[in-house]
Order: structure tokens, then C-alpha cells, then sequence
């Protein structure tokens, strides 16, 4: 976020953009990584400020949840434009500061997002610029709401500038929707074709409730037989490979970024028990649930003690 602003000033001539690193307590923080960030503030800090953006990982908590959280709720009721980059809207969400608003989820988090604030609307736009929130779906979003911000303060030419300077390829704006790799393709989902687009769209809506292959086919005005062929050339796996894969994908997300059980987790990607999801998880990860969800714990560290996602 920071480059395309320093940019912006050097090509302008002007300081129009100008920043600091806040940290809760003011502290030094390492980044996931592992590079260690100087803050310039704390979070009480920040009254002065225009804008406040949160980066974190979807599993951060703040040391102090009843303060900082509340810290947060004054800033944003005295005027100050709040937001969040990728896994920093779940400490977002959980200062409440999301309730009534729109919010640009990132794809590998939507579903664990979704299980823990299934009242909250959520996007997969990139941007999302919604009534003092801000939200960026992951990093190259968050240097396309710089551009945003740069556009909004200095007009086209300079923000056109900035990107050329990074060749960046596209200036996404709002409405652009997030780009999904499929499984066991190398392609993205809009790379897909129409019948397979909307075949997949009829399984990410029937993950809890698993949906047979015939009424999909059914659905999408083709045979199975048909439907096959079109999935083996275009993904290299049959329909039901494919559906369990999309399954197996979301078990993750709820596994490594929420705190459900794996028996919850097993009934949310239409699973009767916790053990026959968990044997269809190894298949697909080469790892049991339960040792993949220590192994993320490894990362998540607070003071140098481990913080367990379960």
C-alpha cells in the first residue's frame, strides 16, 4: 500500500500522502514473514489520523479486545475511515465494525469468514468501498486501493503513472470480482467453460448439502455423459472428483483459519462424521486434519507461546 503513495508524491512533486505503522501497544511486530516492522504508534494513538487500515492474519486477536476493540469503535464514530487488507477484516468483524457494511472477502478465507460472522455481507469483489470501511481482498488489492486513493486525490493521469511505474497490468476498480484458481487445473474459474462455470457454481452452493452429478447435469441443460467429457478436458478430474475437491478446499479454510470441530467441519462440506471427512482429507492433502491444523499452530505465536486455533 505504502509504494504506490510514496510514488504518487515523487511524480506529483507534492507530499499529498503521508503514513506511519501502528502497532496495539506500540511494540515492535513481525510479519508472517518474519520480518520485524518499528511502529510509529499505538492504537490510542491514531485520533489524529485520516485513514486506519488493519493487516493480520484471519487467526490474530488483540492483546487486549475489550480496549483496542473499543479504541477502534470511537475512532470510527469521531469520522475516521477504517479498513482492512485481506485477514485483517476478522479482527475488523470482531470490533463490530462490519455490521451494516459490505465486505471484500478473500477466497481462501471466505468460508471461515462466513462460519464465524454468517450475519455480515460479504463480497467476492476485490475492493470494496462502503461508507467509511475499506476493504482489499489481499495484497495486489491493496495496492489497487492505493491507486483508488491516489486517483481520488491527484486524478487518472497520476494514479495511470504509479501503475505504469510498478507495471501493474490493470487498474481494478470496484465490481471487479476476485480471480479463483480451479482445482486440479491450471486455469481460473473464469477461464472455464460455460457449462462447467455453472456446474461449479452448483456445487459451491451445495457444499453442506451435497447434490447428485445427474441433477446437476440436469440443471445445466446437458448429459452426464457430456458433463463429464467437458470437466476430464477442461480440469483433467471427473464432476464428483472435482465436487469432493471443492468440499475437501472449504474443510481447509474452516481447519487452518477457524475453530470449529472436526466433527462441525465434516457436516459443513456434507460429511456424516468427522472420521470419513477426515479419511477423504488425507487422501486429498496427504495429511490428516488434526496434524495439519498443528502444523499451522506453529506460526501463530504471541510473545513466543503458541496460540491454538482449537
Amino acid at each position: 500500500m505504502i509504494e504506490p503513495l510514496r510514488a504518487a508524491n515523487e511524480i506529483s512533486g507534492q507530499e499529498v500522502f503521508s503514513w506511519k505503522l501502528v502497532s496495539e501497544s506500540g511494540d515492535r511486530v513481525e510479519a508472517s514473514a518474519k520480518v520485524w516492522f518499528e511502529p510509529d504508534l499505538s492504537l490510542t494513538e491514531c485520533g489524529g489520523l485520516d485513514q486506519l487500515f488493519l493487516l493480520s492474519g484471519p487467526a490474530s486477536h488483540f492483546e487486549n479486545a475489550t480496549s483496542s476493540e473499543g479504541r477502534l469503535r470511537k475512532y470510527a464514530r469521531h469520522g475516521l475511515t477504517i479498513g482492512a487488507i485481506s485477514g485483517g477484516i476478522f479482527p475488523l468483524a470482531r470490533s463490530g465494525l462490519l455490521s451494516g457494511h459490505v465486505t471484500s472477502v478473500h477466497w481462501c478465507y471466505e468460508a471461515a469468514f462466513a462460519a464465524e460472522f454468517p450475519r455480515l455481507e460479504a463480497t467476492e469483489d476485490v475492493i470494496i468501498i462502503d461508507r467509511g470501511r475499506l476493504t482489499a481482498s489481499g495484497a495486489a488489492a491493496a495496492f489497487d486501493l492505493s491507486l483508488l486513493l491516489i486517483e481520488e486525490s491527484l486524478g487518472p493521469d497520476v494514479a495511470t503513472e504509479v501503475a505504469c511505474w510498478f507495471q501493474h497490468p490493470m487498474v481494478r476498480g470496484q465490481g471487479v470480482t476476485q480471480r479463483k484458481p480451479t482445482f486440479a487445473a491450471e486455469s481460473t474459474h473464469d477461464m472455464l467453460p460455460p457449462l462447467v462455470r455453472r456446474s461449479v457454481e452448483i456445487f459451491a452452493n451445495n457444499l453442506e448439502d451435497p447434490i447428485n452429478i445427474a441433477d446437476v447435469a440436469e440443471q445445466v441443460g446437458t448429459s452426464v455423459r457430456q458433463l463429464e467429457r467437458l470437466f476430464d478436458k477442461t480440469t483433467g478430474a471427473t464432476p464428483g472428483g472435482y465436487y469432493k475437491a471443492m468440499r475437501m478446499h472449504k474443510a481447509r479454510q474452516l481447519l487452518l483459519y477457524g475453530k470449529s470441530s472436526l466433527t462441525e467441519i465434516a457436516r459443513a462440506v456434507g460429511y456424516a462424521s468427522g472420521p470419513s471427512m477426515a479419511k477423504r482429507y488425507q487422501e486429498v492433502f496427504g495429511i490428516h486434519p488434526e496434524e495439519d491444523r498443528k502444523k499451522i499452530n506453529i506460526f501463530r505465536v504471541r510473545e513466543n507461546k503458541i496460540v491454538p486455533s482449537a
